[in-house]
């Protein structure tokens, strides 16, 4: 799986500064963090709708866009993909509310 979301991780980090005529990312990009920010809302409302449709191949799709303009908005923000995956390593065997009690109270 981490293949293939650097596969992707790379190839919306080299098409951010293409022509946004022939690129949907430069497009996206050219629109600003907020558009994109958006994006990654709406598709996951959009899953959300799909899951509780019980609409199992419009959760794929929809869980594939989503994943997708996550990936623009932790490019936009210069995040790499591994400092996720490395969070979720960090996560891995912890109780989510154990883990949920461990963080700094705000």
């Amino acid at each position: 799986m981490r293949a293939t979301l650097h596969t992707l991780e790379q190839t919306i980090r080299q098409r951010r500064n293409a022509d946004p005529s022939a690129s949907y990312v430069a497009k996206l990009t050219t629109k600003g963090r907020a558009k994109i920010a958006q994006k990654v809302g709406e598709e996951a409302v959009e899953t959300v709708i799909a899951a509780m449709a019980d609409d199992r191949a419009g959760v794929i799709g929809e869980s594939a866009d989503l994943l997708f303009h996550l990936m623009m908005l932790l490019a936009d923000l210069d995040i790499p993909l591994d400092a996720v995956m490395d969070e979720l390593d960090r996560r891995e065997g912890l109780s989510g509310i154990a883990e949920k009690a461990a963080r700094p109270k705000d």
